[in-house]
This record gives structure tokens, C-alpha cells and sequence, in this order.
């Protein structure tokens, strides 16, 4: 499948541009769309089995929440792998590449222009969908805070081949709460994400680019030109 990096190539942060021309246009291949939902129907499973196995609700057998959490994490982990593969392969990964130019604008929008009216400063691309407070939090989610739920998770899941080691009790007790922590944060984006999902349209607006796989994004001439000549069947008419 042809991405979109091989079409002719913009600024990857578009504020303002005068001559693009906004058009729907497929930009989430079947795969990411697969992987986001599989990774957000694991992750919602993960918490609510991780609620359960620390007593905040007693809905399933503390074994039954064991097990599934232990299945369900090991199945994210390979989808993870899986999800990187591509992302480097694709070139995807440099759309979550954290960029500075345009950062401080998008901030203030959230923090305060959005609660006044105000338009949202950034305008999509074609090469460069998500804003840079956006790439900023998924490049951090993807380098610091994953990685820290699979390490936590796996040594603690594998206690019982480092159990000898001095102070293993304390240690466990140290991997249990950067665990429980981490998953604290990745609630609290899930939370944010769903949250920031309804500024400017409804819920169901904010969810159908990743359903349908098409999203407005503002293209340079060249760039219409080039799909319309060699990728029609991504422009949606």
C-alpha cells in the first residue's frame, strides 16, 4: 500500500496555508485502525481486571482477573511488536516525531482558547496529521510509558525466576507499585483522549476518522494533483 509519504512533501507543521485546498482523504490504513481499536479494547480490559485484582470492585474472581490480565497484556505485547514493525517499515513513526514549532500555540488552545471560542491554530496535512502537543504525548506514551508497563509487568510476572535474589520481596513490592502507577497514567490519558475527543465536534465525529479511515486534512496543490493522478481511490468525492 502506497502511504503518504510518497507524495510530494509540505512543511510538516501547516498553521496556516493559503493555497491548500481541505479534502477528505484515506490517511488510516486498515492495519492502524485494527491496532488502535485492538489496543483500546485490550487496554480497557486491562483496568478494569487491574481494578478488580487491587479490590476496587468485586464483578470477577480475583484468579479469573489474574488470568485475563495476564492473557490480554500478553497479547498486547505482541500486538505492540507487531504495531512497531510497521510504524518503522511504513515511515509512520514521524508523524509521532515531537516537534517544537507551533507547540506553544496548540497548549494555550487547550488550556485556555478552547474555554473562549477560539479556532483551533493547527490545520491538519496530509504528511502531518496530529498537532505538537499531540506527537509530544504519543512519542512520550510510545518511549517512556509503555515501555515502563511492559518491563514492570513482565518482571513482575516473572517473580519466580529472581525470587532468590536479596531483598526480592522488596523489590517485588517496588515493581508492583511503578506498575500500578504507570497504569494510573495511561487511565488518565485514556480519560484525556476520550475527553479532547469532543472539542469542537460531538464524540461520534471525533471517532469516525478512525472508523472509516478518512479524515479532512488540508493538501498543497502538487499534492491534490498527485492523487488525483496516481491515488484517486483515497480521495473520498
Amino acid at each position: 500500500m502506497t502511504d503518504a509519504t510518497h507524495a510530494p512533501n509540505i512543511d510538516n507543521v501547516v498553521e496556516t496555508c493559503p493555497d491548500c485546498n481541505e479534502r477528505e482523504v484515506l490517511i488510516y490504513p486498515k492495519f492502524e485502525r485494527l491496532w488502535h481499536w485492538s489496543q483500546a479494547a485490550s487496554i480497557m480490559i486491562l483496568m478494569f481486571t487491574g481494578l478488580g485484582m487491587n479490590g476496587f470492585h468485586s464483578l470477577i474472581s480475583f484468579e479469573l482477573a489474574v488470568r485475563l490480565h495476564t492473557l490480554v497484556a500478553l497479547a498486547l505485547l505482541l500486538l505492540w511488536v507487531f504495531a512497531t514493525f510497521w510504524l518503522f517499515t511504513t515511515g509512520t513513526y514521524k508523524v509521532f516525531l515531537p516537534r517544537v514549532v507551533g507547540l506553544f500555540k496548540v497548549a494555550r488552545f487547550y488550556a485556555y482558547g478552547v474555554f473562549k471560542g477560539e479556532h483551533h491554530p493547527y490545520q491538519k496535512s496530509l504528511t502531518q496529521r496530529l498537532n505538537p502537543l499531540q506527537a509530544l504525548a504519543y512519542s512520550a506514551l510510545k518511549t517512556v510509558i509503555f515501555p515502563l508497563v511492559w518491563g514492570s509487568g513482565l518482571v513482575y510476572l516473572t517473580y519466580n525466576f529472581w525470587e532468590t535474589l536479596p531483598n526480592a520481596p522488596f523489590l517485588l513490592e517496588v515493581v508492583a507499585n511503578v506498575h500500578l502507577a504507570v497504569a494510573w497514567f495511561v487511565a488518565g490519558f485514556v480519560i484525556l483522549h476520550i475527553y479532547l475527543l469532543t472539542i469542537g465536534h460531538s464524540f461520534r465525529e471525533g471517532v469516525r476518522p478512525m472508523i472509516r479511515g478518512t479524515e479532512t486534512v488540508a493538501l498543497t496543490p502538487e499534492q491534490e494533483a498527485y492523487l488525483e493522478r496516481h491515488e484517486t481511490w483515497r480521495l473520498v468525492k
